[in-house]
């Protein structure tokens, strides 16, 4: 029987049916970053002569999925122009009504064209800073906003490309920058119509500000006889406290920020310790060592910034300590929130993850490092400290950003011929640098999907697609398309609330594509149904970028997004369900 199954090539089948649950096992638990599981596994393929090495360079050199990632570039320079900032100071005001039809009005619009976490990025310091209306009002409604908008167009969002990517990998005509809209437009008014409709339903958390900080402070003053004086703080055994932390001191009214492991201990200096004050009879074997209260002072409170991970930050899923967190960033941490928890213990020893707040004291030196646009969204960055393009540059990257969509939507070029010119442009100009995107190339996005296309070209060629596609028929009686297609849509929206949405939409479409070759109809509604559910990400806030970057700013917790996001759920799903057999129906078609 084994070697009948080796003779045939039937054990590749097997093996890679078996894969894909341990894949999506992998990606539901955590337990490793997406791109690090989706590459391993491609390349476990290559080894075993399941796909060969031109199948899998070919997942790689995708035209759809380079056309993304020349998006995303290109896209860095659209986030810094005046445009976006201007749209983001004009958009809260005192009345709660107008302010939230304006917010989730615009940022629908610009995710439209503009990646989704961009927009978010841009209104979320906005947001929190404005003190009209509470943050947990309006970071909701803005995130599900800019998911309504992307659904419209090809570039809305980075799911349609990654769609794109393996239609193009499946030998179909590329879908078009406005393919989306006679079904995405819809489903966006009505749902953005049960937003607004439902809005009293969202909570009104108190924001977090950094005058709630006190309490994770603790100062003591070096007495004249202290035994510290003279030794470092390594040697002191000052800076090794279990629970409590040696950020800053204070010394003759100067601030030393972070503090070397080697400073010498004066007499009178003033050491300010973060971490739970429960843990305060740890500093009781100090001899010498005067407590002065909880409460930091103006000097300390001066220093502060809040900042969010962001979804491409090298810090995640690693630790401060590991990362040496404070000699990197000119910076130390003060607490650690995530969503509304405040993470108590070894702050240093806490993995990371997208959207954690961390409250940072920083050295002056701190806005001046290169890798901050990539680890952090800064809440109350100042103005001065911004790297915003100037109004010449600015209006120079919006209108020809606009000119590149409207020619690749009336076909006059391909829309990566005309990111490509773009790029061009902004190199030269001086709107983009070689620097930034060397910082912020998207390598684990190209990662994902690269290698989901060699997984997908693993499940076709050994077999393993058409029988999953055979075996969602089973689930359907007399082989109905439409039954098929709710099957579909259905199991795409499970895997986006577990999981990231691209690599929801990676491990639904070959599923899709060979459930419509099995019932012999047009790929396209199924293609739309894995589009448009792998956006429908409403119900809980970790399946979704846009959802983690403003989980903790507005304090949430998993039951706001299930009271208030299962009614637009409902919604989106049933206007989908309802248009995608209408405007692509299951007879095959030349669309």
């Amino acid at each position: 029987m084994w070697q009948s199954l080796f003779e045939t090539g039937e054990w590749q089948k097997w093996f890679v049916l078996c894969s894909i649950p341990i894949l999506l096992a992998l990606l539901i638990l955590n337990i490793v970053p997406a791109a690090l599981a989706f590459t391993v596994l491609a390349a476990v393929y290559v080894l075993l002569d399941i796909v060969s090495i031109p199948q899998f360079l070919g997942g790689f050199t995708n035209t759809a999925l380079m056309t993304l990632i020349l998006l995303l570039i290109c896209s860095m320079a659209v986030e810094r122009s005046q445009l976006i900032q201007y749209f983001s100071r004009q958009m809260i005001q005192q009345d709660e009504k107008r302010s939230f039809i304006r917010l989730i009005s615009v940022s629908a619009l610009l995710s439209a064209f503009i990646n989704n976490t961009a927009v978010v990025a841009a209104f979320l310091g906005q947001i929190m800073r404005q003190r009209h209306i509470a943050a947990s009002r309006l970071l909701i409604p803005l995130s599900y906003a800019t998911i309504l908008g992307g659904i419209t167009t090809l570039v809305g969002t980075s799911t349609n490309m990654v769609v794109n990517s393996f239609v193009v990998n499946a030998g179909y005509e590329p879908l078009k920058m406005f393919s989306f809209a006679l079904v995405g437009v819809p489903i966006m008014l009505v749902c953005l119509g049960i937003v607004y409709w439902r809005r009293n339903h969202l909570p009104n958390h108190q924001p977090s500000a950094t005058d709630e900080t006190a309490a994770y402070f603790l100062t003591a003053a070096v007495g004249a006889e202290s035994d510290l004086i003279g030794k470092t703080i390594k040697s002191g055994g000052i800076g090794q406290l279990d629970g409590l932390f040696l950020l800053e001191i204070i010394r003759d009214g100067r601030l030393i920020s972070p503090v070397s492991q080697f400073e010498i201990i004066m007499q009178g200096d003033h050491l300010i310790f973060a971490g739970s004050l429960e843990n305060v009879q740890l500093l009781q074997k100090f001899k010498h060592l005067q407590l002065l209260g909880g409460a930091a002072n103006e000097v300390l409170k001066s220093n502060l910034v809040e900042v969010i991970i962001t979804n491409e930050s090298e810090l995640l899923y690693s630790t401060l300590e590991k990362v040496d967190f404070n000699n990197r960033f000119h910076a130390a941490v003060v607490g650690i929130r995530r969503g509304n928890k405040r993470l108590t213990g070894r702050l240093d020893r806490i993995p990371l993850r997208v959207g954690d707040a961390l409250l940072l004291a920083i050295a002056d030196t701190f806005y001046r490092q290169r890798t901050n646009e990539r680890n952090f969204h800064i809440l109350n960055q100042n103005d001065k400290h911004s790297h915003t393009l100037s109004k010449g540059k600015s209006i120079l990257v919006a209108l020809s950003f606009v000119l590149v969509i409207l020619a690749s939507a009336l076909e006059i070029f391909s829309l990566f011929k005309g990111l490509l010119m773009l790029l061009g442009l902004y190199l030269l100009t001086g709107c983009l640098s070689l620097d930034q995107m060397r910082r912020r190339f998207p390598f684990d996005l190209l990662l994902v999907i690269g290698s989901a296309l060699v997984v997908s070209k693993g499940l076709e060629t050994t077999g393993a697609a058409a029988m999953l596609g055979q075996a969602v028929m089973l689930l359907s009686p007399d082989n109905n398309a439409y039954l098929s297609l709710l099957i579909i849509f259905v199991l795409t929206v499970l895997l986006t609330e577990i999981i990231t949405n691209n690599a929801a939409a990676a491990l639904a479409i070959p599923l899709a594509l060979q459930t419509a070759a099995a019932l012999e109809v047009s790929y396209l509604p199924f293609v739309m149904a894995v589009t448009y559910g792998a956006s429908a990400c409403f119900l809980l806030p970790f399946g979704y970028q846009t959802h983690l970057m403003i989980y903790t700013p507005g304090n949430y917790r998993v039951k706001d997004f299930l009271r208030f996001g299962w009614a637009i759920l409902f919604t989106y799903a049933a206007a989908a369900l309802l248009l995608i057999p209408l405007i692509f129906p299951f007879r095959p078609t030349s669309f």
